[in-house]
């Protein structure tokens, strides 16, 4: 297993990011919740990592805190959530506010995200409340500095789609929201935000 990585961030195309350590490349998935606190490109990068092993894959999958992964890992444990579905709903949500949801049953907050429908999300509050009912929100947590894009909204499409958005939905999201002089994970982050507000 591998636990963790650090290195060199060399390309940024959320969902997925390349790390360069020691001269070989990683691709690693992330939530967008990790994406929005990634440096510059070039910077240093830390990430938790949870490594999934398919017949056809190995998939490495990156969180900037230990919370993340292991929300995520809880998620990938709930009957009908796979790794895609867990890293799309961490992409809509902060880990403090999810736990919050399930603690409290908060199905209607749930159904906002992408892919989650009412069945779903009383899973989720069934299967999970138990495992998070220790969970302690995480101190402050930084915010991204955002890498120059060049074309910060069809990135921010690209990602929408990869978390399961229909192209339709992620271009109408991306554009109702998007400015001159955004990047794209400003873009994501309030594209996300709408869809929720749907």
């Amino acid at each position: 297993m591998i636990g963790h990585i650090h290195g060199r961030l060399v390309q940024k195309q959320p969902p997925l990011l390349l790390i360069d350590v020691g001269g070989v490349g990683y691709e690693i998935e992330a939530p967008m919740t990790t994406i929005y606190r990634l440096p510059e490109l070039g910077g240093d990068i830390h990430l938790y990592t949870h490594l999934v092993v398919r017949e056809d894959a190995h998939l490495l999958f990156g969180f900037a805190t230990t919370e993340e992964r292991r929300l995520f890992r809880t998620l990938i444990k709930v009957n009908g959530v796979g790794a895609r579905m867990a890293l799309t709903i961490l992409s809509g949500i902060e880990a403090d506010e999810f736990a919050q949801c399930i603690q409290d049953g908060d199905a209607a907050r749930l159904v906002r995200l992408p892919g989650i429908g009412r069945k779903t999300a009383d899973r989720l509050i069934v299967e999970m409340r138990d495992r998070l009912s220790d969970w302690e929100p995480a101190a402050g947590s930084g915010t991204a500095a955002a890498g120059t894009q060049e074309d910060p909204a069809a990135e921010a499409v690209s990602a929408l789609i990869a978390l399961g958005y229909k192209p339709q939905e992620a271009s109408r999201f991306v554009h109702a929201v998007a400015e001159a002089g955004m990047s794209s994970e400003a873009i994501i982050r309030e594209a996300l935000k709408t869809s929720v507000r749907k």
